[in-house]
């Protein structure tokens, strides 16, 4: 029985190191990163048609929205422990439909750049991504 509490007491002084450590010197990893994610509609001329989103995570339904030309729908979020934070938006457009992954952290963490700004500018021919709204590189098409 000592031998087992003489092998604890070291290990569980390791961890409550480790925790010390990611409190003080890593709080962002256990608070997470916070993010700002934008969806706009980029169609030239969808007047009679809205672009409509719907958009979740499994933990948060955003509910959806009937973008006319150039308007958005945004919010932020913030990355959970794990890093396995994923935001899914479905967009459907007259007979059009596409369900995208508008955040996830593997992809999205670093790219999003220093600003944390994820930017989605839906068009006829595709979505196109960008972390400044200036440069937009096209991720995918509708089919």
């Amino acid at each position: 029985m000592k031998i087992s509490i003489r092998l604890m007491l070291p290990f569980s002084f390791a961890i409550a190191l480790l925790v010390v450590f990611m409190l003080i010197l890593q709080p962002d990893q256990l608070q997470g990163k916070e993010f700002d994610v934008r969806v706009v509609n980029g169609f030239t001329n969808n007047d009679s048609l809205p672009l409509v989103i719907w958009c979740a995570s499994k933990d948060s339904d955003l509910g959806g929205r009937a973008l006319q030309e150039h308007d958005d729908f945004s919010w932020s979020l913030r990355t959970n422990l794990w890093g396995t934070t994923h935001f899914l938006c479905t967009m459907k457009w007259d007979q059009k439909r596409k369900s995208f992954d508008a955040f996830k952290v593997p992809r999205d963490i670093y790219r999003c750049g220093p600003l944390r700004k994820c930017s989605w500018l839906v068009r006829e021919d595709g979505f196109y991504f960008s972390n400044d709204e200036v440069n937009w590189k096209r991720e995918f098409s509708w089919y």
